[in-house]
Order: C-alpha cells, then structure tokens, then sequence
C-alpha cells in the first residue's frame, strides 16, 4: 500500500496550428487496484488518415492490455513493452490500407501500488520525473539530434534548433523493430511529478521551466500551462500537443 502522497492527474491536448490532429492521450486508472495509473501519450505520424490512425492503435492497444493487467502478478516492465511491441505490429498491419505510412512514437508509464514506477518510449515523445523543480530523469529520443549529442557531436543546447531536429531514429510501425527503452523508477515520493508529452509541448521549455511549472501549479493547470505557454511560443506554427501530469500530493496528517 502507498502511503505519504496521493495522485492527482491532469491532461491536455491540442490541435496547434495544424490542420489536423495526430495526437493521442490516455490515462486510466485501473479498475480494481487503488494507486495503479497507466499514461499513454502517442504522437501519430502519415497523413490525415494515416498518422491518426496509428495514435488511436496505440490507445487502443494500452487500454485493451491494461484491462487484463494484473498489478499482484503481472511484471509492469514486460507489460509496458508488450503495449509498445502489440501496437507496432497493429500499425504496421494496417499499413495496407491507410492513406499514407502510419506511424507513431510512445510514451507510457505505470504507476504501481507498491510506489514503483516504470516507463517505456519510443520515438521523441517523453516522460519526465521531477521531485519539487528539480529534473530527477528523463527519457533520451530516438533521434537524429539525440544521436548527435550522445556522440559529442552536437551540443545539448543546440539540439532542439537543430534543422533535422524532427528526424527519427525509429518509432512505432516502421519496417524495423521500434527501439522500446525502458526505465524504472523505484519509490516514488510525495512532491515528485510525471509528466509525459509530445514535442509539441516539450520543444518550448529547457528543463528547468518545465520543473519551476510543476513544482509551483496543480497537475490541471500544469497542462493547461505548458499548452499556453507552448503555443505562445510557437508563433502560429506549432504541432500538434499532447500531455499528461501525475503530482503526487502528501496526504493530509
């Protein structure tokens, strides 16, 4: 049993300045385990048919596992990997009859009973885990710039104004096996934050923005937040948006 916090989430999502959107949320708690929360954000790519397609699979896909997803018996880590893994082969399934070449990144983490959590991803859609303002980790992207800078080729700093910036290294329903990174956090504590969002809304903050936000505002208004903030920014040309906040609150002595 958790004890010293209680969850509160908040999400938010956004068409920006496209014409469509692509962007896909979810966030479930389960439905007879009290303090297990399953969040999904997926970032479709492909068209207006193709790359929507492939965001609602991932939902789909989570929703659908997470239904049969045992916290006393289950290993969270195989069944996070299990989402990413079922939702790349639907995509690339229904890449035969979508518009264009469906495609999705993801981002996903499990809150468990005990205070673990654990996360997967894939593509550049992330999760972040701050305690108070303070950036603890967070996911690397399966990028064309993140390569760069894990070689030392490319400054962290110029990465996000790089003009290839937007290139991956690998998602969701490419003819290639997605490359599904997995990380756990052992014991979450009252004051840390989740956040998992699109490059929509990361593409506009560094990490120490995103940390004052969620050390100062609700798990709500963090959302509503990092939106505002991120279409401000972005002058009439910004992506799709997509994110989830978990605060975990103390409890009342």
């Amino acid at each position: 049993m958790v004890r010293g916090y209680r969850l509160a989430a908040g999400t938010g999502l956004h068409k920006g300045d496209r014409d469509y959107q692509q962007d896909q949320l979810g966030l479930w708690p389960h439905a007879v385990v009290k303090q297990c929360l399953l969040g999904v954000v997926a970032d479709g790519m492909g068209g207006r048919s193709g790359g929507r397609k492939a965001s609602d699979q991932v939902m789909m896909t989570a929703s659908q596992l997470f239904e049969r997803f045992s916290p006393d018996s289950d290993a969270p880590g195989e069944f996070l990997e299990r989402v990413a893994q079922e939702a790349h082969t639907v995509i690339r399934l229904t890449a035969v009859s979508a518009e264009q070449e469906p495609h999705s990144t993801i981002a996903a983490f499990l809150v468990m009973p005990d205070s673990s959590c654990h996360w997967v991803h894939a593509g550049d859609s992330r999760v972040y885990h701050f305690h108070g303002e303070h950036l603890v980790h967070r996911t690397r992207d399966h990028s064309y710039v993140q390569a760069l800078v894990d070689r030392g080729v490319l400054a962290p700093e110029l990465a996000d104004s790089h003009p290839q910036s937007n290139v991956l290294m690998g998602c969701l329903g490419a003819e290639a096996d997605p490359p599904i990174t997995h990380h756990t956090v052992a014991a979450l504590q009252a004051g840390d934050t989740l956040i998992a969002c699109s490059d929509g809304v990361w593409h506009y903050f560094t990490e120490q923005e995103m940390g004052k936000i969620a050390l100062h505002l609700s798990a709500k208004d963090m959302c509503q937040a990092l939106i505002n903030i991120a279409r401000e920014r972005a002058q009439g040309h910004g992506d799709n948006l997509s994110v989830i906040a978990v605060k975990l609150e103390p409890r009342a002595a």
